[in-house]
């Protein structure tokens, strides 16, 4: 992703969004002195980087000077794997309640479950707003994506208590935060839109902070 481009498209856009269609007073860069353009029509103010001036460009202009954040391949995969790999989580984490020992394990577990809830609804929103061009290979081994756990894995949690739970909850979750991460990573690398951009960050923001805390209670 081309972060030049995606922070000043931020900036036009947020000029646009305020309402900044200004007729200005007083002199522009341009020469004028009341900041519209020679028909009358109102100008956008485009805030320029650190150290440069404001520019004062037509909003034809400021549409053009957006980036193009049409979701590629890396975006649809993110969100399609991530919606799954989330489900995963959501799945080890109902097996706390009833399994754990340590109230800090499953007060870990609720908290997984409020983050990645609301981010699958958000990805699934997001997927039905941006469907594919056209319907992609056949079906996609899920526990190849990075931090996955196994049926085996997930057999051998759903039979642990107490704290062989506790153990065996952290050690797995870890390593799917740890593969989340990696995820978001990549798609940060190599995705196109805005949106899955911030989807990416919020993920890797919250998940290392618990990776954190699932380290300090191992």
């Amino acid at each position: 992703m081309d972060m030049a481009k995606v922070s000043l498209g931020r900036i036009v856009g947020a000029a646009l969004t305020a309402g900044l269609l200004l007729p200005l007073t007083g002199c522009t860069d341009g020469g004028g002195t009341d900041g519209a353009a020679a028909d009358g029509k109102p100008m956008v103010i485009a805030p320029g980087k650190p150290g440069e001036k404001a520019r004062t460009i037509s909003p034809e202009q400021a549409a053009k000077e957006l980036p193009d954040d049409t979701p590629n391949a890396a975006d649809r995969a993110y969100v399609r794997n991530m919606i799954e790999h989330h489900g995963q989580a959501l799945t080890m984490s109902a097996l706390a309640p009833d399994r754990a020992a340590a109230d800090g394990v499953k007060r870990l577990a609720e908290r997984i479950a409020a983050a990645q809830k609301p981010e699958i609804g958000a990805m699934e929103g997001w997927a039905a707003r941006n469907p594919a061009p056209s319907a992609g290979p056949g079906g996609h081994d899920h526990e190849t994506m990075p931090g996955m756990a196994t049926g085996q894995q997930l057999e051998e949690l759903a039979a642990a208590r107490g704290p062989d739970f506790d153990r065996l909850f952290l050690a797995l979750m870890t390593a799917h935060h740890e593969g989340a991460l990696k995820m978001a990573g990549e798609v940060l690398a190599s995705g196109n839109n805005t949106a899955v951009e911030e989807m990416a960050n919020e993920v890797a923001a919250t998940q290392s902070a618990e990776i954190h805390r699932m380290r300090a209670m191992g």
